[in-house]
């Protein structure tokens, strides 16, 4: 059986897909995994998956590509051409699969499941109802449960990536601590002002820190590395992040990418949450986590992408003594 498992948005979004694929992975021949390019690199680290099939959907992202005909015919065309027999299609709550399940039916896919709200008409052969308070991961494993597709009993669920590689050579030799400031939405990081405080802090106490960024952070990391912490900002893909963050202690960071990341490899997080979106669906998933951030301010629920009340409250009440504490009882609770 060839199977095709789609979820076209962000790096985050397809890491909590990971328990889904290898469910999916358990009954195929072949698993091809469709998905947007901020998800690619996250979707290269992910056990079960055979090929990648990258698209730019003109249904999702904050500024996505405008409809353009030849091009969505196009995409139609490879996906005829991977002549899958079932089609798996994964979403956020608010998102709808059925755009996805259109060019899939058009392209002659013969079984398509998938969450959705929405009436599918004919573009489903599967629909999944979400079960209240489910984690986006869960969500997603249920979905696929709908569609038959199972874990194997030596299976966990936990998130999970492709091993990554020794990265001392970056972090230096002896525990550390990680702390990512940056996020891909403004709502939910922590101010890069708090972020040093909290690097310094930890300094102080007695932790190694390294600090880690994309290549548009690099300003963001170096001040909040300042002079106490090993600065990897623009240093590390997503494999060797992966390689970074398994060697710390704990990471700090927000409702972001690296926080899934972190999760995947076993990880400790210290969850800086702003509450655009609920914590029991986005937050780190099934290590030993604390979350920080007043989960009952204004923004809980909104989805907004930059703060609506001013100040930031929800994060800036979180203090950098807050943060190191936590570290401090996670590394203990981890000993």
């Amino acid at each position: 059986m060839k199977a095709l498992v789609a979820r076209l948005d962000s790096f985050g979004d397809v890491l909590l897909a990971g328990p889904a694929v290898r469910a999916v992975a358990a009954a195929a021949d072949q698993v091809t995994f469709w998905c947007g390019p901020r998800g690619e690199p996250a979707a290269r680290l992910l056990p079960g998956i055979d090929d990648v099939l990258v698209w730019e959907a003109p249904w999702e992202g904050v500024h996505p590509p405008a409809v353009d005909p030849p091009t969505v015919h196009a995409m139609t065309e490879r996906l005829r051409a991977g002549e899958f027999d079932t089609a798996l299609v994964l979403t956020s709550f608010h998102q709808s699969p059925l755009p996805a399940a259109l060019l899939l039916r058009l392209a002659g896919v013969g079984r398509i499941g998938a969450e959705s709200t929405d009436h599918p008409g004919s573009l489903l052969d599967v629909r999944h109802r979400r079960l209240p308070g489910r984690h986006e991961a869960e969500a997603a494993l249920d979905t696929a449960g709908a569609m038959g597709f199972a874990l194997p009993p030596s299976d966990d669920g936990a998130l999970r990536v492709n091993p990554p590689p020794d990265t001392v050579s970056l972090t230096g030799n002896g525990p550390y601590v990680v702390v990512h400031p940056g996020a891909s939405v403004p709502a939910r990081a922590w101010s890069p002002a708090r972020c040093a405080e909290a690097v310094t802090l930890l300094a102080d106490a007695g932790h190694r820190v390294v600090v880690t960024g994309g290549e548009d952070e690099r300003r963001l990391t170096r001040y909040v590395s300042g002079d106490v912490a090993v600065d990897l900002g623009g240093r590390t893909a997503p494999r060797v992040l992966a390689g970074v963050l398994r060697g710390a202690g704990a990471v700090v960071c927000g409702n972001t990418g690296p926080a899934h990341l972190a999760a995947a490899v076993g990880t400790p997080v210290v969850s800086l949450f702003a509450p655009v979106v609920p914590a029991e669906r986005w937050g780190p998933y099934r290590v030993p986590a604390v979350l920080l951030g007043d989960q009952r301010a204004p923004c809980a629920g909104s989805r907004a992408r930059d703060c609506p009340v001013p100040g930031h409250p929800c994060l800036e009440q979180v203090t950098a003594a807050d943060v190191v504490r936590s570290v401090q009882k996670l590394l203990k609770e981890t000993e």
